[in-house]
C-alpha cells in the first residue's frame, strides 16, 4: 500500500474514531439528562405526595369543624361566618388537590350527596348554541345532527337571574359511524352551576361590599332562587385557589419598581374549635405614589412580626416608603432605603394641639402645611420638575423646620407630650425627608392607607377560619378587586371577565388578566 492510500486510510479511522467520541459524549449528556429528568419528577413526586398528605390532613379537621356536635358548634353571627367559611376552606383545599392530582376528583356518588335539582322553570333562558366548527366528516360524508346535548348554568345579573342554555348538537357520519360534537366550553369550577357572572357577583359582594354568605343566601332567595351557603361557599373557595395566580404575577410587577408603600391593619381571626379570636394583620403593598403602575397586594398573616414584610419582599432592594412600625427596621439592614411618612410625624403634633391646645403643636404644623401646599402643586409634575422645585422652595423650609424643632426641644422637659412629639420628628428626619431629594418618592405613606380604608370598614365581617387559608383567600380576592378599582374598572366586570377567561388563558398570558393591563373582550 502506498503512502498516500495509507494516510487516507489513517485519517479515515481517526475521523471515525471522532465520531464515535461525539456519539459517546451525546449518549453520555443524555444519559445525564435522563438521570436529571428522573430526579426531577421523583422530586416532584414526592413534593406532591408531602401537599396532598398536608391538605387530606387539613381537610379532616375541618370536616370534624364542620360535622361536629351541635353542642360544640357556635350560634349567632360568628356561628353563620365560621361554618362558611370552614365550607369555603373545605371547597378550596378541594380544588387544589385537583390541581395537585392533574384531573378532577370525581368523587362516588352516595345515597347523602345532593343531587343538582333542575332549575325552575320561570327563570328567563338564553339559549347558546355550540357546533362542531366542520359538519363534513373526514372521509368526506356530509354528518347528519342526530340529537343534542344540554347543559344549563345559572346567571346573575344584580337583581336579576336567568338561566344559560348550552346546546351542542350531536352529528354523525353513518358511512363510518363517527360521532362528532363541539367541545364543552371550559369554566372555572368544572361542570359547576354557576356562570362567571354569578361568580363575579358573589365575590364582589363578600370582599367589597362586605356581605357574607349568610346575607347574600337571603338576598339570592328575595330574588327567586334559593342558593345555600355551602354552595356559595364552595363556589368562593375554588375561585380563590383559580385566581391565585394573577396575585402572583401582580406581586413579581409590584416588586420590579423601585418605590413600594407598606402599611398592616389587625384583623380578628376565628380558630375553629377553639371558639376564640385572636388578632391577625392584613399587610398592604403598593408600588409608589408616582411610579406608573396602580395596584395593591394584600398579604394575610397571623401576626405582625416583621419577617412577614421581608418574605413578601424578598431580595427587592428599593426604597420603602412605611411608618416607623420596628418590624419594617430589618429591612433596611438588607438594602432597602426608609422613607419616612411626613403625615406620622404630623399626626403626633396635631394630637398634642387637640388634646391641650398647644401652642407650639400649632406652629409645628403650621410649618408642616408649608411643605404640603408645596406638594399639592407638584404632584402632576414630571419627577425632574418636581425634584427642582423641592429643592428650591421646599428643602429651605424643611431645614427651617429642623433647626426650629431642635431649638424647642432643649426648651421642654423629658418625658413631656411636646418632648415625644418633636422627637419623633428628630429621630428620624433623614427618613422623613429622603423625598426632598428624589422626585420619584412621596412625601408621606398616605397612598397606601387609603387602600387599607377598605379594610377597615368590611373588619366586622371578616372573622377569618384558622390555618390562614380564608385570609388568604380573602387577600388574593381583594387584591384583584381594588386593583381594578385603581385602574378605573368595575370590579364586577373585570372578574365576571377574567373568570370567563382564566381557565383557557396560557401561563404565559397571564398579565393579559391582570388589573392594569386588562381589557375587556369586544363582541364579535
Amino acid at each position: 500500500m502506498d503512502a498516500p492510500a495509507l494516510h487516507a486510510m489513517v485519517a479515515d479511522l481517526l475521523q471515525e474514531l471522532s465520531a464515535r467520541d461525539q456519539i459517546l459524549a451525546q449518549m453520555q449528556t443524555i444519559k445525564l439528562r435522563q438521570e436529571q429528568l428522573l430526579a426531577d419528577y421523583r422530586q416532584d413526586n414526592l413534593y406532591k405526595d408531602a401537599k396532598i398528605t398536608k391538605l387530606s390532613h387539613e381537610i379532616a379537621m375541618l370536616r370534624r369543624v364542620r360535622f361536629g356536635k351541635s353542642g360544640e358548634q357556635l350560634s349567632g353571627v360568628q356561628g353563620s361566618l365560621l361554618e362558611e367559611t370552614v365550607q369555603t376552606d373545605l371547597s378550596a383545599i378541594e380544588a387544589e388537590l385537583e390541581l395537585l392530582h392533574g384531573v378532577p376528583l370525581h368523587e362516588p356518588k352516595s345515597a347523602n350527596k345532593p343531587v343538582r335539582t333542575r332549575l325552575p322553570e320561570h327563570l328567563p333562558r338564553v339559549t347558546i348554541i355550540h357546533e362542531p366548527d366542520s359538519t363534513v366528516c373526514q372521509c368526506g360524508c356530509q354528518l347528519q345532527r342526530i340529537g343534542e346535548d344540554v347543559a344549563e348554568k345559572l346567571d346573575y345579573v344584580p337583581g336579576v337571574f336567568s338561566v344559560e342554555q348550552h346546546v351542542r348538537g350531536k352529528w354523525v357520519c353513518h358511512k363510518c359511524v363517527t360521532l362528532t360534537q363541539a367541545t364543552v366550553p371550559a369554566h372555572v369550577i368544572d361542570k359547576g352551576l354557576a356562570t362567571p357572572g354569578l361568580l363575579a357577583q358573589v365575590l364582589v359582594a363578600k370582599y367589597a361590599d362586605h356581605l357574607p354568605l349568610y346575607r347574600q343566601e337571603k338576598i339570592f332567595e328575595r330574588a327567586g332562587l334559593k342558593l345555600s351557603r355551602s354552595t356559595l361557599a364552595d363556589w368562593v373557595g375554588a375561585c380563590g385557589v383559580h385566581l391565585q395566580p394573577l396575585v402572583d404575577a401582580l406581586r413579581q410587577v409590584m416588586l420590579g419598581h423601585r418605590v413600594i408603600h407598606a402599611d398592616e391593619t389587625p384583623v380578628q381571626m376565628l380558630k375553629p374549635g377553639s371558639k376564640k379570636t385572636h388578632r391577625a394583620y392584613l399587610w398592604a403593598y403598593a408600588p409608589g405614589a408616582f411610579e406608573n403602575l396602580r395596584a395593591v397586594v394584600y398579604d394575610f398573616n397571623e401576626g405582625r412580626a416583621g419577617q412577614y414584610a421581608r418574605e413578601f419582599l424578598g431580595d427587592w432592594q428599593g426604597s420603602l416608603v412605611c411608618d416607623d412600625y420596628s418590624g419594617y427596621k430589618a429591612c433596611f439592614t438588607q438594602g432597602m432605603t426608609e422613607i419616612g411618612c411626613m403625615a406620622h410625624a404630623r399626626r403626633k403634633f396635631f394630637e398634642l394641639h387637640a388634646n391641650g391646645g398647644s401652642q407650639l403643636a400649632e406652629q409645628a404644623l403650621h410649618h408642616i402645611a408649608q411643605l404640603y401646599r408645596i406638594e399639592e402643586q407638584v404632584k402632576d409634575l414630571a419627577p425632574a420638575d418636581r425634584l427642582r422645585i423641592r429643592q428650591e422652595r421646599a428643602r429651605p423650609l424643611a431645614d427651617a423646620l429642623h433647626d426650629w424643632m431642635q431649638i424647642h426641644r432643649q426648651r421642654v422637659p423629658d418625658g413631656s407630650g411636646t418632648a415625644k412629639a418633636l422627637d419623633y420628628s428628630l429621630k428620624r428626619w433623614v427618613a422623613l425627608t429622603r423625598y426632598l431629594d428624589d422626585g420619584q418618592l412621596p412625601v408621606d405613606n398616605n397612598h397606601i392607607e387609603q387602600q387599607i380604608r377598605p379594610v377597615a370598614i368590611g373588619r366586622s365581617n371578616w372573622l377569618f377560619a384558622g390555618s390562614l387559608r380564608a385570609g388568604k383567600r380573602a387577600a388574593v380576592i381583594m387584591s384583584l378587586i381594588q386593583s381594578a378599582k385603581l385602574n378605573g374598572h368595575d370590579p364586577y366586570a373585570y372578574l365576571k371577565d377574567v373568570l370567563t377567561r382564566l381557565p383557557t388563558q396560557p401561563a404565559s398570558r397571564i398579565a393579559e388578566l391582570l388589573p392594569h393591563n386588562w381589557q375587556p373582550q369586544t363582541a364579535m
